[in-house]
């Protein structure tokens, strides 16, 4: 009889291991789109309300050294996506399981979701709550989010399959953000991650052009892995 239920007990503790590990990976994507989000938007209403005292380039040094932190802080523990967009582009580069793929994305929404609540409780009275929205046309907003957010994910991939240590993910996405917030930030909000245009949209009502927010991400990161395939080794994307 003992023998007979040891697979049984093997099986059962090797999938508690799986579910504890999901767990930890949605807690950490979670935890780290939370404060992205956080922290970039916080830093957009307050730049709004101090009459400009942050400015746009230091809206985008809060995004980019947030980027920057979370990949430090759970880059380990769960890949640091902490943006759908990235998620997607993972998989669809054959470098990320697909049956994490719904888990990660609930958890990087519920995030965002989780920051703006907190951002809407501390600033009631803002209007956007640090919303992306077009400053021109909807054409144009899509195709720099789509854009930008291929330039993003160029650069990840091209890190990932390097193997390039945390640091120096850490410091390469980071600056990528930072300058693609500094640059497009003016014109479509530089969101480049659906997560983070959800949160803020929701809680303050800007519902109107959030799907270029969600889609262009996601287009512009599967056409930077389609171009990583045309250019690359196979290895790279699958």
């Amino acid at each position: 009889m003992v023998c007979a239920t040891r697979p049984v007990e093997t099986g059962l503790r090797s999938e508690v291991v799986i579910a504890n590990d999901m767990i930890r990976k949605c807690a950490a994507e979670y935890l780290g789109t939370f404060l992205l989000v956080f922290a970039g938007t916080s830093a957009i209403v307050v730049n709004d309300l101090s009459g400009g005292a942050i400015t746009q380039l230091g809206i985008a040094l809060v995004f980019g050294f947030a980027v920057a932190a979370m990949i430090v802080v759970v880059g380990d523990i769960s890949g640091a996506h902490i943006n759908p967009a990235v998620t997607i582009g993972l998989w669809y580069a054959k470098r990320f399981d697909g049956k994490q793929v719904g888990p990660y994305l609930v958890s990087q929404i519920a995030g965002a979701l989780s920051a703006s609540a907190v951002v809407a409780l501390l600033f009631a009275t803002h209007p956007t709550l640090g919303a992306t929205v077009p400053s021109g046309t909807s054409a144009a907003s899509f195709g720099l989010e789509a854009l930008m957010t291929w330039l993003l994910m160029l650069t990840v991939i091209t890190l990932v399959a390097g193997s390039c240590s945390k640091r120096v993910v850490a410091v390469a996405a980071g600056l990528v953000v930072g300058l693609e917030a500094w640059v497009g930030g003016p014109i479509s909000g530089a969101s480049m991650n659906p997560a983070r245009s959800i949160g803020p949209a929701v809680f303050s009502g800007h519902l109107t052009e959030l799907w270029i927010y969600i889609l262009a991400p996601i287009v512009g990161a599967c056409l930077a892995i389609v171009c990583c395939r045309c250019v690359k080794d196979r290895g790279c994307c699958g």
